[in-house]
């Protein structure tokens, strides 16, 4: 199978459904990005600092490929199975959060992005996150968005950020609170 198909050169790709768009459409960015965020977790998912932690990433990996697949999807035309997000999906993140959280310092202050190598990966990851977030609410403002995939890149982008302070911890890197100039 040829990798290129040369449908795409005109600017129009297809929906699962079989629906011509441009490109440059609403719901190409929607799944765009979350295949942005999924590049980003798999760099996540790398650092060494995530050795006990590669099989969940790799899970939520999974996951933002399943939300790929429903936000490329035509809900008017496809007839294909597309597999769902589940709210167990939502609440595994919400664990590994309460997990972290409760051997982590509290949060009293704003923290900077940064620290580490490492743990910068999870901010900028966190921030595709909330980018995919807004433009998946934006889609849904004019098609059909299954509720779970925006409760789910919320969690997400929560998580990315208690991951982030988890990493630092990990790696005895300072946390660089924000000072505000006043």
């Amino acid at each position: 199978m040829k990798i290129y198909t040369k449908t795409g050169d005109q600017g129009l790709t297809s929906l699962i459904g079989g629906t011509r768009v441009p490109k440059s459409s609403l719901r190409i960015d929607c799944y765009g990005t979350v295949d942005e965020l999924n590049a980003y977790l798999g760099l996540l998912r790398d650092q060494d600092v995530n050795g006990s932690r590669r099989g969940l990433l790799k899970e939520i990996q999974d996951r933002l490929f399943t939300m790929g697949a429903s936000l490329a999807s035509d809900p008017e035309k496809s007839k294909m199975k597309i597999p769902d997000l589940h709210a167990e999906d939502v609440a595994l993140l919400e664990q590994e959060m309460d997990r972290m959280n409760a051997g982590l310092p509290e949060l009293r202050e704003f923290i900077l992005p940064g620290g580490h190598p490492s743990v910068s990966v999870s901010h900028v990851a966190r921030c595709v996150c909330r980018r995919a977030e807004r433009l998946v609410i934006h889609l849904r403002e004019e098609s059909f968005v299954a509720d779970l995939v925006i409760v789910y890149l919320n969690r997400l982008s929560d998580y990315l950020f208690v991951l982030g302070r988890q990493m630092a911890h990990d790696l005895g890197a300072e946390e660089v609170t924000w000072k505000p100039r006043l």
